[in-house]
C-alpha cells in the first residue's frame, strides 16, 4: 500500500483561554489531524496529519466552523456568538468578504 505522508503545519487561530484550546484542538482532530496543540500566548496551532486524508485548509475550515476565526478562514458570526463568554476574543480584523452572504 501507499505509505501516506505525515505532514506538520502551524498556523494562527484566535482564541483566549484554556477552555478555547480544547475546542480548538478537538475540532482539529475531528477534521482529520493526527495531533493539535494550540499554544494560547502566540495563538499558533501545531498540526500533523495524514496528507491522505486531510489538508491544513479542511483542517482550519473545520476549526472556523467551530467559532474560531484562523489564518486562511473566518468563522462565521454564529459559530462565533455561541462561544462562553470567556471564549470570544477580539475577532481577526475581518477583511469584508462575504462569502457565505450569497
Amino acid at each position: 500500500g501507499t505509505k501516506s505522508t505525515v505532514k506538520t503545519s502551524t498556523f494562527k487561530v484566535w482564541g483566549n483561554c484554556g477552555m478555547c484550546k480544547t475546542t480548538i484542538e478537538k475540532a482539529a482532530k475531528k477534521a482529520g489531524a493526527k495531533t493539535a496543540n494550540w499554544n494560547e500566548d502566540s495563538k499558533e496551532l501545531k498540526v500533523s496529519y495524514a496528507e491522505n486524508k486531510t489538508s491544513s485548509a479542511k483542517i482550519q475550515e473545520a476549526i472556523a466552523k467551530s467559532g474560531y476565526d484562523t489564518q486562511d478562514f473566518t468563522a462565521v458570526k454564529s459559530a462565533y456568538d455561541n462561544l462562553h463568554g470567556c471564549c470570544k476574543y477580539d475577532r481577526k480584523q475581518i477583511k469584508l468578504l462575504f462569502t457565505h452572504a450569497q
